[in-house]
């Protein structure tokens, strides 16, 4: 060995001896009850990655009720949800500050699934008859380091958010969905392709502390 450290850790068997109860667990929980979910909470306006995945997560559990509602961010999703069991917020593994979103309300939130799905074709969009090199791009921060390095980063709340700043003037071009890219007339400068992410379910109910 050249300085490297192993941990070696014995797991309990995954099948009890017959008539003997496995020992109860600290903390341990009955499961989460996630086909109570009919609302999922997550980031918009329309064309984000993520209203995408919530889509598609109701439709693969067959919840033909279910709702998608979209919020400016998770957090303010996380202040309005109702902590009935029915409702839950979908994140992905790269939300800017998921880990305070988790272990900031703990009694309230519950990872209950992920899933791996690709995002929508990412990509940096400009309006028709742009300037060749932008001087300001409109990006929401997980994807900000897709911004050419000669640009000037404008953090906004969302994907679908920066194509809407691009298109008002706000910003010379940006990073978004090609979904919200078309959505407001905008033309592709350069595409990064649809990229595997990990989408996450977290759902509210309101536990005693």
């Amino acid at each position: 060995m050249t300085g490297e450290q192993v941990s070696v850790v014995h797991l309990p068997s995954a099948e009890p001896e017959p008539g003997v109860m496995p020992p109860a667990q600290p903390g341990a929980e009955p499961p989460a009850t996630v086909g109570e979910i009919r609302y999922l909470h997550t980031l918009g306006p329309t064309g984000t990655n993520l209203e995408s995945a919530a889509h598609l997560w109701l439709r693969r559990r067959g919840r033909a009720d279910g709702q998608v509602v979209l919020h400016t961010s998770l957090e303010s999703a996380m202040d309005s949800v109702p902590r009935t069991g029915e409702h839950a917020l979908l994140a992905c593994a790269v939300y800017p500050e998921l880990h305070t979103l988790v272990f900031g309300n703990l009694h309230t939130c519950r990872m209950v699934d992920c899933f791996l799905w690709p995002t929508h074709e990412m990509v940096l969009a400009a309006p028709p008859g742009a300037r060749a090199e932008p001087r300001t791009v409109a990006t929401h921060p997980a994807p900000a380091g897709l911004v050419p390095p000669a640009s000037t980063r404008q953090l906004v709340t969302s994907n679908a958010q920066a194509a809407i700043d691009c298109a008002d003037g706000r910003a010379d071009a940006c990073v978004t969905t090609v979904v919200a890219a078309r959505a407001h007339g905008l033309r592709v400068v350069t595409s990064f392709g649809e990229v595997p992410m990990v989408f996450t379910v977290h759902q509210v109910r309101e536990t005693p502390r």
